[in-house]
């Protein structure tokens, strides 16, 4: 049963990880559109999709087969990587949580950030994702 929980876990991430990614580029491009415009409220429909259809459930998903196998005690907490990888993981979920904000800002016209800003916040996903899979596969500590 662990390889089914490895595997649903992997391809979760993946989804979280294409969700996390696409909606920062989503705000970029709706950053500049003029509130009210068709484009700007074909945004809101897409970010909203995305948000609600796929990044959420694969978050919810990654930790849900993450957790089943940290129950089957296949993790060695007397390391140092699976802490510092859970210690990313709760800071990817954190700005899962940052995504939402904005979100309902955009939803609401409300959005007062730049696109210079959403291509910054768009790096975070990738940098956490590339010291998680090392911490995974490396195991350095």
């Amino acid at each position: 049963m662990i390889e089914w929980f490895k595997a649903l876990h992997v391809i979760s991430v993946i989804a979280w990880m294409a969700g996390l990614l696409y909606l920062p580029r989503l705000f970029v491009y709706h950053s500049v559109a003029e509130i009210g415009s068709v484009q700007s409220e074909t945004f809101k429909v897409m970010e909203r999709r995305l948000f609600r259809a796929i990044t959420t459930p694969a978050m919810i998903a990654t930790w849900l087969f993450g957790l089943a196998m940290v129950g089957h005690g296949i993790i060695d907490w007397s390391a140092i990587w699976p802490w510092v990888k859970a210690g990313l993981v709760l800071v990817l979920s954190g700005y899962h949580g940052l995504l939402a904000r904005h979100l309902k800002a955009f939803a609401s016209d409300r959005n007062d950030k730049s696109q210079k800003y959403f291509r910054l916040i768009n790096e975070v996903p990738t940098l956490l994702m590339i010291v998680i899979v090392i911490m995974v596969i490396v195991r350095p500590f």
